[in-house]
């Protein structure tokens, strides 16, 4: 069973408790949801290369503003154009926002697709994750069981990757911790919850109350390994300074060892305590030994910390990753009032995380084989709100991707002359996961059978954006 940490968060659609939940994540003696390789899968194979052997997803949540990042519109009116100012990316002609010089400098080895335009106006990664953008909130607020499944859970379903450590890991919590619910998107759906990701828990701090839920307070903190029965969530900021995490690990290990709970378990719980207490998986959320350089680059901060790891689960082999920027006290991209106030403090943090994950990527050649994606949900109202806010926008936002076989220095999509709506080139939920997929070497057009047996199109009808692919 996992700990929902923290205290709770209000969004917008103003829920708080609307289900008791029950988050299985990892409980290691009741419900366990672990990658496929625990279990057999029919796999669909195809002749596709794959250029991905890992993808990084980070998912602002709530709905970034596009036309306060990559897509300015210093010409239009005031109350649409904003406070934002434009800065030259290494791309000619595509200012970005002044508050992200490290991604500037980046556009060069990105593809910027301007586009993305769907219909689901919803605070879930349902449509980011899955590809499917005809839900609403009475029927796919909540996660369940009838659910299409997410790219992650296709992934563990189709066997990608090593078995030696977590395929297909989203943190730092589960989407709608802060609220105590379970929002759409991550899990694995009518393939079965053992297809849903290995989702960390988190514990932040902040150096303030904050003012309510457009006040930009800094999360602090770092990704835990979920409890095991008697063994606690680990993280290197909870350790004793004078041992490092692994010796501690080690030590609590050998006092389940001592009680004969391993013995007891089940093969398959076996399994799964062999995976997450590998050396491999906890190095990976060790960061008691990354020299203090490197933290400050990310930014020792959730985000920061959450995208390290990231990086580190990459190295060690993970599939499919995805930072989810979620949290209280303003920890969102949800901006309806204080949009510029709040991109103020967000956007420094996401441009040192953005750029040291994909500098660090580049310098040690795994760029090639890794796929980075920074997107949301939605977009946000051209129209500035009287609470100097932008509203939900799903009908136009952004996404931009690095590596593995995309296109560099690349830019999709244009907008008209207020970022409303697509002028040329809208790209679907769909078009965006098919993407991922043909880089990862799936066919996208491949069905999975629902509940009633119907088979249903992984990428729901999307096509890859090949304009974006080099």
């Amino acid at each position: 069973m996992l700990r929902v940490l923290g205290e709770r968060r209000s969004a917008c659609d103003g829920v708080t408790r609307r289900e008791a939940i029950r988050v299985g994540g990892l409980g290691l003696f009741g419900s366990v949801s672990l990658p496929a390789f625990l279990h057999a899968a029919n796999q669909q194979q195809t002749d596709l290369p794959q250029r991905a052997k890992s993808v990084v997803l980070i998912n602002l949540f709530g709905g970034p503003p596009h036309m306060d990042m990559f897509d300015l519109k210093p010409n239009a009116p005031k109350n649409i154009r904003g406070e934002m100012i434009g800065t030259p990316s290494a791309i000619p002609g595509l200012p970005v926002c002044s508050l992200m010089p490290g991604i500037a400098g980046l556009m060069d080895e990105a593809t910027l697709i301007r586009t993305y335009s769907h219909k689901y106006n919803s605070h879930n990664p349902y449509n980011v994750l899955t590809g499917f953008d005809g839900g609403n909130d009475a029927e796919n607020y909540f996660a369940k069981r009838s659910d299409h499944p997410s790219m992650g859970s296709i992934c563990q379903h189709l066997d990608i990757g090593p078995r030696d450590v977590p395929r297909y890991v989203l943190m730092p919590a589960f989407p709608g911790y802060g609220q105590s619910l379970r929002r759409a998107g991550p899990y694995g759906g009518y393939l079965g919850s053992r297809y849903d990701p290995l989702f960390t828990v988190c514990e932040p701090k902040w150096d303030r109350k904050g003012n309510g839920d457009y006040d930009p307070v800094l999360a602090h903190g770092a990704p835990l390994l979920p409890s095991l029965g008697e063994l606690p969530a680990v993280t290197a900021d909870r350790l004793d300074r004078r041992r490092s995490l692994l010796d501690q690990f080690d030590t609590r290990l050998r006092g389940i060892d001592k009680t004969g709970s391993v013995d007891g378990m089940t093969k398959f719980q076996q399994q799964v305590f062999g995976l997450l207490t590998s050396p491999k998986t906890r190095a990976a959320f060790d960061l008691s030994r990354e020299p203090k350089t490197v933290r400050d680059r990310y930014g020792d901060n959730l985000w920061g910390n959450s995208t390290l790891v990231a990086r580190k689960l990459v190295e060690a082999g993970s599939t499919f990753v995805t930072v989810n920027w979620e949290a209280q006290r303003g920890g969102h991209w949800d901006l309806h009032g204080n949009t510029f106030g709040m991109l103020r403090g967000h956007l420094p943090v996401l441009d040192a995380m953005v750029t040291a994950l994909v500098t660090d990527l580049k310098d040690s050649g795994l760029l090639e084989t890794t796929l980075v994606v920074v997107m949301g949900e939605m977009g946000r109202t051209p129209r500035i709100n009287a609470k100097a806010g932008r509203d939900h926008w799903p009908q136009c936002g952004f996404s931009l991707l690095f590596g593995a076989g995309i296109k560099r220095g690349c830019v999709i999509g244009r907008t008209d002359s207020q970022a409303a709506y697509p002028a040329e080139r809208p790209v679907s939920a769909g078009d965006m996961v098919a993407t991922i997929y043909h880089q990862l070497g799936v066919d996208s057009a491949m069905t999975v059978d629902d509940l009633r047996g119907r088979p249903i199109p992984i990428a729901h009808g999307g096509e890859p954006v090949f304009e974006a692919l080099a």
